[in-house]
Parts: structure tokens; sequence; C-alpha cells
């Protein structure tokens, strides 16, 4: 008869106990490994029930067995049985001694064990990180030495726009705007050569990226270093902070501008004012300070409420804003005051028409919730380098000012010197 040949080692296992189960189905994982029989006197025994689910023939006598195996000379016996006489009759069917039993067998069979055991410890390991990094919110990139994308979450698809099946092998430069894009091999070559990272073990860096449509947002990156099989890759872990940037923006924005009227506020007015002063002593100018109060605004505010104030302080707001140079400030500081920063008005008369424009400008009647209204402004009026080289001190000078213009029938505006010779005189 033809010698049988199997695309596996061939293997006889007697005894189909836990121990044959155990090898048996570590066996059938295996394609070196061919079972072509297995034989136990007890028909329930767990590996012969496990055969009949694989379609591996099933024997009751182990002398039966070794016979259907003659054909496969190579064949390696495992005896799992308590029968010492296996042996002899394996020799007689193959004429040499293959058959592994006794303490063999139980040393193996504790070795098949304790893989499995490994196997399954791994195998939930790797499990569970491969769904913590499928289910995390941070985008997980790995790539390697190359640059070459070797891992592309979940996350890292729903930031970029690309699909895994996109992203992998796809270079990691192609995540990156200019001029990062062209300098990221450069860089990856450079650390590799001389081991000194750019980016590498910084946390929390922020860098800008480039989705799939070609939008750039800004992005927070941690890059590690991992060697794995002899090779070296690099994993990423991001997080997109377009919201984070634009909500820090917007607390920003609130910290130094009026939530009403989108005004610089009195913070952000110091700083301007700071600025101005410091520009008008180097280049020898002259700068000025109004600040205004509205005349009328309570009577509006109480009498139409407090929603019809605040649209007449948007309207206040709107054209001192188109009364002004873009070279110069408006702030709102208080209730219903304000305050304009001149910058190089050449002249004392200069800041008075600017006054007098503010003043006609705001004589307008303003439209409140149908209702036609009208206000008046009071106004004082300080000077750089005249009255003070403090920005503070020109603050408060102009705000005495003011006082005295309402002193002297409102609607008018004072400058500070006004209130000088008034002391003088008195």
């Amino acid at each position: 008869m033809a010698i049988q040949r199997t695309q596996g080692y061939p293997v006889l296992i007697i005894g189909a106990g836990r121990g044959g189960s155990a090898l048996l189905e570590m066996f059938l994982e295996d394609s070196l490994v061919k079972v072509i029989a297995i034989t136990d006197t007890n028909p329930e025994a767990p590996g012969i029930q496990l055969a009949k689910k694989h379609g591996i023939p099933i024997y009751t006598g182990a002398a039966e067995a070794l016979q259907a195996c003659k054909d496969y000379p190579d064949c390696i016996v495992y005896n799992l049985s308590h029968d010492d006489s296996i042996a002899e009759e394996a020799f007689k069917v193959f004429g040499d001694r293959r058959v592994a039993s006794g303490p063999e067998v139980k040393l193996f069979w504790q070795m098949v064990t304790n893989l499995k055991q490994i196997k399954g410890d791994l195998e939930k390991s790797q499990n569970q990180l491969q769904s913590i990094i499928h289910n995390v919110m941070d985008g997980i990139i790995t790539i390697n030495e190359s640059g070459e994308i070797q891992g592309f979450n979940p996350a890292a698809e729903a930031i970029f726009g690309y699909s895994q099946q996109e992203a992998i092998g796809m270079n990691l430069s192609k995540l990156m705007p200019e001029p990062d894009r062209s300098a990221h091999g450069s860089h990856l070559n450079r650390y590799l050569q001389t081991g000194r990272p750019r980016i590498l073990g910084v946390r929390g860096r922020e860098v800008m990226a480039v989705r799939k449509n070609g939008d750039e947002f800004p992005m927070e990156l941690s890059v590690s270093e991992m060697v794995l099989g002899g090779h070296r890759y690099f994993i990423g872990i991001l997080r997109d902070i377009t919201e984070r940037k634009r909500a820090e923006k917007k607390i920003a924005h609130l910290a130094h501008y009026d939530y009403l009227t989108d005004l610089p506020n009195r913070a952000m007015l110091l700083d301007v004012l700071n600025h101005s002063v410091a520009l008008a002593k180097r280049n020898k100018n002259k700068a000025a300070v109004l600040f205004l109060d509205l005349d009328g605004f309570k009577r509006i505010n109480d009498t139409l409420g407090h929603d019809a104030g605040d649209l007449l302080l948007k309207g206040v707001s709107i054209r001192l804003k188109k009364t002004i140079r873009d070279s110069d400030t408006v702030a709102r500081v208080g209730g219903d005051e304000f305050i304009i920063v001149l910058d190089s008005i050449g002249t004392d008369d200069n800041a008075a028409q600017v006054a007098d424009k503010i003043i006609a400008v705001l004589s307008k009647p303003f439209d409140l919730k149908g209702q036609a209204c009208h206000v008046g402004a009071s106004i004082g009026i300080s000077l750089f380098p005249e009255d003070s080289d403090n920005p503070v001190n020109l603050v408060k000078q102009a705000d005495e000012a003011m006082y005295l213009a309402k002193q002297s029938g409102k609607n008018t505006y004072r400058f500070y010197r006004d209130i000088v010779l008034k002391r003088s005189g008195e």
C-alpha cells in the first residue's frame, strides 16, 4: 500500500481524557500537525467528543488505531493512557520506538496546559488592549522608522477623516501642514541618527494638523517610542483641541472686552493707554483721553427698562466707533461711561473737535423699541504730556473734567486745564 502523506506532521493520540483532549485542542490550532486518529475505551471521553466535531477518526482500542496508522511511517504516537504495553504494540507496527508516554507525556501535557494558559492570558490582554485602543477618545497612531502609519484607531479616523484602510501605509507627513510636512522626514532621520529628540517625550505639545478635506486644526500631541521584534516604532497619542482653543479665545476675549458692546473694557484700555503714552513719548507727539458719561441714560433705563438701556449702549458704541479714527480706541469702562484714547492729535483743538463730533452724533435720536429717545454726552479731556505722563492719572484727570462738564450744563466738554484754572482763580 502506498505511503500516506499529510499537510501536517502525522500524530496519533491514545487516551482522550483531559490530557488527550488538551493535546488535541492545541494540535487543531497548529497547521504543522495533523491528528490522524484518536483512541479511548470511553466513548464519552472529552477528546472523543472533540474529535467527532472535527471529523477526526476515532478508535476504541490502541492496537486497532496503530494498525490504521501504519501507512504513516513517520507518525508520532502520544500515549496518554496508563497502558505501558502501547510502546511494544507501536514497535510491532512501525519498527521503532516512537511513542511518547509516561513521564514524558505528563511533562508534555503540563507544558501544553501552561502554554494554553499563557496563550489565553496573552489573548485576553491583547483583546483588552485592542478594546481600549478602539474605544479610547484620543487618537492613537503608530508609525515605523520610515514614517509610515502602521496603526490608526477609530478616534484617529474621526479626527482626520481617513479610514484605517486609507491611512495604513500612508506617510505621517500627509497629516501635517507646511512647513512641517516637508521637514518631517529630515527630523525623523536626524533623530534616528543622533538620538536627539525634537518632540519625543514632550507631553501635550500643541501642533497644527491637516484633515483629509484640507482643513487645518490645532492638535495636542504626545509621542513615545518602543522597540518590538527588533524594529523601532513611534506611538502618537493625539487630541483635537479645536473646541478648547475656541473656548480659550472666547474667555480671553471676555477678559478684555465688554460683553454687551464688544468694546475694550477697563483692563484692555489701560494696556492701550500705556502703549499710546509710550508711543507718544518716543515720537514726541500728543495724546488725549476723553472720558464720556451719557446724559439722560438713567431716565431711559428706568422708564423703558434695561433691555432698552442695553440697546442704547450698543447704539452709542456703534456711533462712537464710526466717529473716531481706526488708530484711536473707544472703551466701555462702566454702566454708561466710555473712554476714548486719541493718538497723535497734533493740537489740543483736534481733541476738542473730536469731542464736538461725538456730542453732535450722539444728539441724534435713537430708535429703542420703536420709540425715539435722546441722550447727551458730558466729556472730560486730559492731555499728554501737558496734564500728566502717567496713564492712570490721565484717566482720573479726564474723569474730573467730565464732572466739570456736567456742572457746566451737560452735553458739552471741558479740559482738565479748566479745573486747574478754576482752582487757581479760587
